[in-house]
């Protein structure tokens, strides 16, 4: 099985290496600059599960002739257009798209270009960065992938890349509710990022600042978004977001915060805003989840004005 992955960042770039430590035929999707980069130093990951350094197969989009068995997208939300339009000469009549986009708007951009035939349901649950020499960082031990047919039959598409997945170094299954626990991860992933991006700050410092009350409303609201849509995260998964939210202590802090604190782009239309926007139409008062987004937006309104100026 081909697997082409577009783009070899933080987290592409980190389970793409991990099937080429296994042997499998991956091939990276990337820009020049990157390209000519891993050329040069191949692909390194430093990582609590075992350091990799391999070389890297990349194309560029110009290049691509022939279609691959599977795309692995793994960009962030607002790079999903430019990669579908880098994609598209790789997608063949069998070809299956595993998206690992955080939310759910990316399967309706996917199936809108590609049909709804080609579209895995899938997401990751890695802390990983890629610094300024390209140099994968995985900063604990989490490192899992889920996948699965988005009406949940065993396909054997499906059963094949398990069976590539069950090689690699990395904890991944296929799932046959892949939709549900989509859902889920977008539940703890909104609650965590609009309460770290809120208050500046990791849950442990929430908690003790007496935050612990405002982080389980939002969950609260997140939740009600997800039962409206009739994927209310299970009783299990709940339990386990509101320990982890509001553990004493902990570090742990969105993504988009770090993004935010670095001055760069940020996800606020695919993970909070279109929570938000299927909320509102569901007619639920959700007023932390419109709070966080207008704080978001507001930071995109400011971080656009500085760019422009400095141009």
């Amino acid at each position: 099985m081909r697997i082409l992955i577009v783009g070899a960042g933080a987290t592409g770039g980190y389970f793409g290496a991990r099937l080429l430590e296994a042997g499998k035929d991956v091939t990276f999707l990337v820009r020049p600059r990157r390209a000519e980069q891993l050329a040069a130093r191949g692909l390194v990951v430093k990582s609590p599960h075992g350091d990799i350094a391999v070389a890297a197969p990349t194309i560029l989009s110009e290049d691509i002739s022939t279609p691959w068995d599977v795309v692995i997208l793994s960009c962030k939300a607002y790079d999903l257009d430019g990669a579908i339009a880098s994609v598209a000469p790789a997608i063949g009549p069998q070809t299956a798209i595993l998206p690992l986009l955080n939310g759910m708007r990316h399967l309706d951009v996917l199936e809108e270009r590609f049909g709804s035939g080609h579209v895995l349901g899938g997401f990751c649950a890695i802390a990983s960065t890629l610094d300024a020499d390209g140099v994968i960082h995985h900063l604990n031990d989490l490192h899992m992938l889920v996948f699965g047919e988005r009406d949940g039959h065993a396909s054997d598409r499906v059963n094949e890349l398990a069976g590539i997945f069950a090689e690699i170094s990395a904890d991944t299954r296929a799932s046959d509710v892949i939709i549900q626990e989509m859902w889920e991860k977008w539940v703890f992933l909104s609650t965590l990022a609009a309460s770290t991006c809120l208050m500046r700050a990791a849950v442990g410092d929430i908690v003790v600042a007496g935050g612990v009350d405002t982080v389980m409303s939002l969950l609260a609201e997140t939740q009600s978004v997800a039962e409206a849509a009739g994927h209310g995260a299970r009783p299990k998964v709940l339990e386990n977001a509101r320990t982890q939210l509001t553990m004493a202590g902990s570090p742990m802090s969105a993504s988009m915060l770090r993004d935010l604190e670095k001055g760069g782009p940020i996800e606020a239309d695919h993970v909070i805003g279109d929570l938000l926007r299927r909320g509102q139409a569901a007619g639920l008062g959700i007023p932390l989840l419109k709070l966080a987004y207008l704080h978001l937006k507001a930071y995109e309104a400011r971080r656009q004005r500085e760019t422009v100026r400095r141009a």
